[in-house]
């Protein structure tokens, strides 16, 4: 099975009716709407499997073999490649890794905040963590001696001097954990994405992992300065799966030490999912309740070889359409194994960046606008202001704008503006008609403001 098809069949259809709670925190509540308010945040999934180009952990467990070995052409059996996987802990040594160029990279190219994988569900902590040898910084690790070798640190200090917000990205299961997989309880050792015990039979074991996600957690938010957000991924680990974290308890407790701090307990519901996480995908209508689709640069979440990565322009109309919905998008890219960025995301980021320092006041700060998306409008508004939003087709590699535009809302408009100058207009029935017939540079995008 492809990933796309996985993805397909496994996310929630995100209904925001269905389970969204309002958070009860004010300070959280005052966090979600600097959060509404930021837009676009650069996601990056690093790790083991980054050396070797694979599905960020997912070919690990036997029963996600069939989909998650698409790319993997070996014959290994899944306990040994288990094994050789988690060897990689004594190769990984990405010494070409510039936080700060990193940092500088996102902010020049309109990202607004980091939302990085400290763990993923392989184990690999990316900090240095008190709890596990598991972990960049173990003696291990030949970057273990590297200046920048508690990469969470380093990355977040340098963010947040570029003025950037910190999102930590943490998975709730851990493969590597002696208390979520241990040896001598799945059958055949054959593993499954879950506990390989029954953690009503096992109950200790259980209470082992919940103190160790606890302490991790806690740990993240004593020791890494100021974090807006814990965004916690493997939705199976949930109380009505046997798998109880408490984790109001440990938000609890993490909120006494960042009272402002959201969570995303993704696809779970209720009070710990104060924004919802559509991923690969974008709601075909719009969702008012906070919310955030994190889609992939490249073809994967994690670095492949050659890979293909979409244009500045699909970028900005995927940017364009998700904020007229509602939504944030948190854009993904792959780090390579030695810690750079690709080279090929450097032209694209930078297009991105500039059509968001002349066109962000669209976006930045901004809420829907019925209607929302319709043909090639998207539109936002802020206070009396609405922007419609042309996005050209994408097959129109020269970015045509019509002379007569008709944007079809019901509203009353006293001005129209186009970069910066007023436009003529007629109002009818049925909207109104804007006319561009001065000249104009080409974009992926055209911006025109109605008062």
């Amino acid at each position: 099975m492809k990933l796309k098809e996985f993805n397909k069949q496994h996310n929630h259809q995100y209904s925001a009716e269905r389970y969204y709670i309002r958070p009860r925190q004010k300070e959280v509540q005052k966090s979600l709407e600097r959060f509404q308010d930021a837009k676009f945040g650069i996601m990056f999934h690093w790790g083991l499997y980054s050396q070797w180009g694979i599905i960020e952990s997912w070919a690990l467990p036997d029963a996600d073999r069939d989909w998650a070995w698409s790319e993997i052409d070996s014959d290994l059996s899944c306990a040994e490649f288990r094994r050789q996987y988690w060897d990689l802990i004594q190769s990984f040594n990405p010494v070409a890794f510039d936080p700060e160029q990193w940092a500088k990279t996102a902010k020049d190219a309109g990202f607004q905040y980091l939302l990085f994988t400290t763990k993923h569900h392989d184990g690999f902590c990316l900090w240095d963590t008190h709890y596990t040898d598991f972990k960049v910084t173990s003696p291990e690790c030949p970057f273990s001696t590297n200046e920048n070798a508690d990469i969470c640190k380093s990355l977040f200090d340098a963010f947040r001097s570029e003025g950037l917000k910190v999102h930590a990205y943490f998975s709730k299961p851990d493969w590597h954990s002696e208390y979520y997989w241990p040896k001598g309880y799945a059958k055949n050792e054959f593993m499954t994405r879950n506990t390989s015990y029954n953690t009503l039979l096992h109950p200790g074991l259980w209470r082992q992992f919940r103190t160790y996600t606890k302490n991790q957690l806690l740990e993240l938010v004593t020791r890494y300065g100021r974090i807006e957000c814990l965004w916690l991924d493997g939705g199976q680990v949930r109380p009505i799966n046997g798998m109880n974290l408490h984790l109001s308890g440990i938000m609890k407790e993490a909120r006494r030490i960042q009272p402002w701090l959201m969570v995303a307990d993704r696809t779970v519901g209720g009070r710990n999912e104060n924004f919802i996480t559509p991923e690969q995908t974008v709601p075909d209508h719009p969702i008012l309740v906070p919310w955030e689709s994190c889609v992939t640069l490249g073809s994967s979440f994690s670095y492949r070889v050659q890979d293909t990565f979409k244009s500045a322009k699909k970028v900005i109309h995927l940017l364009c359409d998700i904020v007229a919905k509602g939504g944030n998008l948190a854009l993904d890219i792959g780090p390579r194994p030695d810690g750079r960025l690709p080279e090929e995301v450097y032209p694209i980021l930078s297009e991105v960046g500039r059509w968001l320092k002349k066109n962000g006041y669209a976006i930045y700060g901004t809420r829907p606008a019925a209607p929302y998306r319709n043909g090639n409008l998207a539109y936002t508004s802020k206070g009396d202001e609405v922007y419609a939003i042309y996005l050209p087709a994408e097959e129109d590699d020269a970015n045509n704008l019509p002379t007569q535009l008709h944007i079809p809302f019901n509203r009353t408009v006293n001005r129209v503006l186009f970069n910066g100058r007023e436009v003529p207009f007629t109002c009818g029935p049925k909207g109104i008609s804007v006319s561009v017939t001065d000249a104009f540079e080409r974009e992926n995008a055209y911006v025109f403001t109605c008062r």
